[in-house]
């Protein structure tokens, strides 16, 4: 496929542009082909291409088409995991976008293997195994350029890539899924290109595992072409080191003898004067220890790689640190490995081990070989049956060349420094990441091994020994405090990578390990704060927690060890960490139940916990059926503990509650309130969170004025009995904001719940699980309050978005947003979106709480509003029905939610034209909501105005007149004239409720 080729006034070609577009590690064959077309008068442009994954591939190409002239692509199988991408994405656009632009493109082949079927389109050149000659004109051909009959002059020529330089000794082989870096080596090329002659050395530093030895491989094989000499050093081992670098003397035909002291000084001679070859390349890989370095180190016109964990070369050379993949890099490297793994997974294992390649080299080979699940995956490793450093199935895990250089730095510590090697199985007692490993000299009389003593009393020995691993890339220091402060040694905190963890496990082996376990249990029990309820002391408690296990705490049977481990389990549940506490309470569980008395009272504060995070995890019925198996052995048990029964059945309670059992949970919270009142007195924690919570079940009952009471009491004993910051106090300050707005006193919740939440965002933070429960009461009392509206939309979108991050999608608080954020956009319009969203709540609800429940049947009277608004009235009327009487069973007909239902059941039984049964319902309601809700309640007053259209309707003119001005000054004076709920009564627009789902 020849594109049409322009001609000069002479009837000689004209000169065309060319985009050549190539993947990083073809940049050698992409800078020979720009050179070739160049030559014979042609300009071209090069085009690193790596299609982002996230973006469609036909934009991708058609961005390519943005440029002037023909695109070129410069292709190999490799080239079709780009983004990584399937294989029939890439054919889907070949046969289409490409297809209908084949004037556009063009194409060779650098591979003898099979491309993708559709690549036909392009007709790819192959210069697979062919001489420079023969590729060239088979390029040219391929483009339909002519020979010029004289080449335009290149300053520098480029080596054609298939030409190996004249000395190229030990470089590892090219290794093909090689992945991303392609910044990194640019850098590298252009420091090294830039550098003046005699110091263009650079070092790649980083820890272990980082990629360094497989960058520096890559650069000499991308720009092997700009080289003559390319010579491999390892550089692990001196004596071998030295014996490598001096037999470059024997390719450079130096005479000499063979003494290797000679050796080495004749070629830094030759390398120095730049003959026979001034275009040398030499890479020292490993080269740690630095001794020896102004006896080997060459100067000259060449370039020198070093590739180091000791960040003692930034006196000698440049410093290039080598960084953790991009996250791209490595999720694009494991779905290219793993390709049964979506991105989100990858993005998950990436995450897990912090974007360093070598773990990620052996994760893809487990999850690609095996076709493990990475859930399963995941798991393993984190419950340590899987390291980073075992061999999966196919063998090609973490390499034996880099076992071997991490012994031989251990066993250089121990020779010269035993002092790491002490901090470093301190450390492996630790698990990996950030480690407080300045608890240590915080707490000097702790009781340490004999070997450890040295830590707490010889500073300049412990900061000898830091250094020193800091040094070597082992650890990497972090401090612990404010930015710029002043940290003593006490405060110190290290990272240490999981992948250096497993080596140093791995290679330490067990001697010394229960010692060092037993210490790190003793430091963290020192270090608890003691008070999980305090918000100040929840990040110390975070650093503690990820220690528990690694250190043997959950096995531990001295009591300050188990409190501390209990305390990490409240602050899970108070902070709002449900995931990580679940896991936490079922990892104790398994190991205190082994041993222990159930009903000791380190089991019994083990069920409570648990028992709290399943309900807030919504596993309603895990709680109950927790709970219940609990009191059943308390009842039977020889001496019942009294306050041990009590909180029992106060979480039987809660968990009633959300259940849907509303009157059965208020008559046991009772007997819980009074039980503790009698035993610790009011005002104790115990007794103001079981009056809390009868405040809770009597909103649910519809009782709204006796909990505002009730609420109202418990806030000021909180205030007095705690403080005014206090977590608990808070969630009292927006329970009385929750009952304001539920009697319609919606200026006043608005007014409380502002600073609330402002004093919720200072002390909780704005992510916390409680800030986000006030934030969306703020979102309704702004809504119900009707002042700028325009703003309450974009603010309920953010917030369900930070609720979707925190929860998940499917927890019940964030499909109670779902709803009222469904509601308020049917409200306003979107009847497409709100629809979608509140199918969603309502599917979420049936199959977390059942169909019978009351809020998932309350959920039906939402989906009738929509319905409604779409002019689907038969539809809605039969919702609302279902709603009614689906409520009116469970909970009686003067609940505030039936009586909400029955208003929008009478509304569609008027639109339905039932307009007697309308008039009926209509009247029953507003005579139950004044006597439940009030005479000036706004459910109340929209009930009498819907009765004044079903009148009106049923042309009773005068009744309904009277009834519809009277509801008017009522909305006026509880409202406001310019409420949207007055204006809309004012229009005759006929009002509704929608259901706000609450579950306690």
């Amino acid at each position: 496929m020849v594109g049409q080729r322009r001609s000069d006034a002479d009837g000689a070609a004209a000169p065309e542009h060319f985009l050549v577009v190539f993947p990083g590690y073809h940049r050698s064959w992409a800078a020979w082909i720009a050179q070739a077309l160049e030559r014979h008068g042609h300009r071209a442009t090069l085009q690193r291409w790596d299609p982002p994954r996230e973006v469609p591939l036909e934009d991708s190409f058609g961005d390519l088409l943005l440029s002037s002239g023909r695109v070129l692509l410069v292709l190999n199988d490799w080239f079709f995991e780009l983004g990584p991408r399937p294989a029939g994405e890439w054919n889907d656009v070949l046969r289409g976008f490409v297809a209908a632009h084949a004037d556009r493109f063009a194409a060779v082949n650098l591979t003898n293997r099979s491309l993708l079927p559709a690549t036909a389109v392009l007709e790819p050149a192959s210069l697979w195994g062919m001489s420079e000659d023969a590729a060239e004109e088979r390029l040219l051909g391929r483009l339909g350029v002519e020979r010029r009959r004289t080449p335009r002059a290149s300053s520098t020529r480029v080596r054609y890539p298939d030409t190996r330089c004249e000395i190229w000794s030990e470089v590892p082989r090219r290794n093909p899924r090689f992945t991303g870096r392609d910044d990194l080596l640019t850098d590298l090329h252009q420091r090294l290109a830039d550098a003046e002659r005699g110091n263009a050395i650079c070092t790649l530093l980083g820890m272990s595992g980082i990629g360094k030895t497989q960058l520096a491989a890559e650069y000499a094989h991308r720009f092997s072409t700009d080289y003559d000499l390319v010579w491999w050093v390892n550089s692990d081992d001196r004596n071998i080191q030295r014996d490598r670098f001096g037999e470059l003397a024997v390719e450079l035909g130096l005479s000499i003898g063979s003494e290797p002291g000679e050796r080495i000084r004749a070629v830094r001679d030759a390398l120095r004067r730049g003959e026979p070859h001034t275009n040398w390349l030499i890479i020292f890989d490993g080269w740690d220890d630095m001794a020896g370095v102004n006896t080997l180190l060459p100067q000259g016109p060449g370039h020198v790689l070093i590739t180091s964990r000791n960040r003692g070369w930034s006196e000698h050379t440049d410093i290039l640190e080598i960084p953790a993949f991009l996250r791209a890099e490595s999720t694009g490297y494991l779905m290219r490995r793993a390709t049964h793994i979506t991105a989100a997974e990858a993005d998950e294992v990436a995450a897990e081990f912090g974007d360093v390649p070598l773990p990620l080299v052996q994760a893809a080979s487990w999850l690609g070989e095996s076709g493990m699940e990475v859930p399963e995956y995941l798991r393993m490793v984190r419950e340590r049956r899987l390291s980073t450093v075992d061999e999966p199935a196919t063998g090609d895990g973490f390499p034996q060349s880099s076992m071997t250089s991490w012994s031989i730095l251990l066993n250089r510590l121990r020779a010269s420094q035993p002092h790491a090697i002490d901090v470093l199985g301190l450390c492996t007692s630790f698990a990996p990441g950030r480690i407080p490993i300045g608890l240590i000299r915080a707490y000097p009389q702790i009781d340490l091994p004999e070997e450890l003593r040295w830590m707490t009393t010889d500073l300049p020995a412990w900061t000898r020994a830091l250094d020193t691993l800091v040094n070597y890339s082992v650890l990497t220091r972090e401090t612990r405090g404010p930015v710029g402060a002043d940290m003593g040694p006490h405060q110190e905190s290290v990272h240490m990578h999981r992948l250096v963890h497993d080596i140093v496990s791995k290679l330490t082996g067990e001697a010394g390990r229960a010692a060092h376990q037993r210490a790190v249990r003793s430091l963290l029990a020192e270090a608890d704060p003691g008070n999980p309820m305090d918000s100040r002391n929840w990040p110390r408690y975070a650093e503690l927690l990820p220690h528990l296990e690694p250190s043997g705490a959950l096995e531990s049977t001295q009591p300050r060890v188990q409190q501390m481990v209990l305390n990490c389990l409240r602050y899970c549940f108070r902070s709002g960490e449900y995931k990580s506490g679940l896991d936490l309470a079922q990892r104790i569980r398994e190991r205190w139940a082994r041993t222990m008395d159930p009903l000791s009272q380190l089991m019994l504060d083990l069920t409570y916990q648990e028992s709290n995070i399943l309900r807030a995890s919504g596993r309603f019925r895990d709680a109950y059926d927790l709970d219940l198996g609990l009191h059943q052995r308390l009842r039977t048990a020889e001496r019942p503990s009294p306050l041990a029964e009590l909180s029992t059945k106060g979480n039987m309670a809660n968990s009633l509650r959300h259940l849907g059992r509303y009157a059965e949970a208020d008559d046991l919270q009772r007997g819980v309130l009074d039980g503790y009142a009698t035993l610790l007195g009011p005002d104790e924690v115990s007794t103001l969170m079981a009056r809390h919570n009868v405040a809770v079940g009597l909103r649910l009952l519809g009782r709204y004025q006796e909990a505002y009471e009730l609420d109202l009491e418990t806030l000021t004993q909180r205030e007095n009995a705690l403080r005014a910051r206090h977590i608990s106090t808070l969630n009292s300050g927006s329970a009385v904001t929750h009952d304001l707005r539920l009697l319609g006193r919606y200026r006043d919740a608005l007014a409380r719940q502002e600073p609330l939440v402002r004093l919720h965002v200072q002390v909780l933070g704005p992510q916390h699980p409680q800030t986000l429960g006030a934030r969306t009461h703020l979102a309704m009392c702004r809504r119900r309050e009707g002042g700028q509206q325009q703003d309450v939309g974009p603010y309920m979108a953010s917030l369900l978005d930070q609720l979707e991050q925190v929860h998940g999608r499917e927890h019940y608080r964030t499909l109670a947003f779902v709803t009222n954020y469904g509601n308020f956009l049917r409200e306003h319009g979107d009847l497409v979106q709100a629809r979608k969203l509140i199918d969603e709540a309502e599917a979420g609800y049936r199959s977390l709480l059942g169909p019978a429940h009351p809020v998932a049947t309350g959920m039906l009277s939402n989906t009738g509003l929509v319905m409604q608004a779409a002019g689907e009235r038969a539809e809605a009327l039969s919702m609302f029905e279902a709603a009614l009487g689906g409520l009116t069973a469970p909970l009686g007909p003067d609940h505030p939610w039936v009586l909400g239902c029955a208003l929008n059941a009478a509304s569609a039984r008027n639109f339905n034209g039932r307009i007697a049964d309308a008039v009926e319902l209509s009247r029953d309601t507003l005579r139950r909501s004044r006597h439940t809700l009030g005479h000036e309640h706004p459910l109340t007053l929209s009930a009498q105005v819907a009765l004044s259209a079903d009148l009106r309707a049923a042309r009773e003119q005068e009744e309904a007149g009277k009834l519809e001005e009277d509801g008017l000054l009522g909305l006026t004076r509880t409202l406001g004239a310019q409420h949207p709920h007055t204006i809309s009564a004012r229009q005759r627009t006929r009002p509704y409720w929608d259901f706000e789902p609450y579950l306690g």
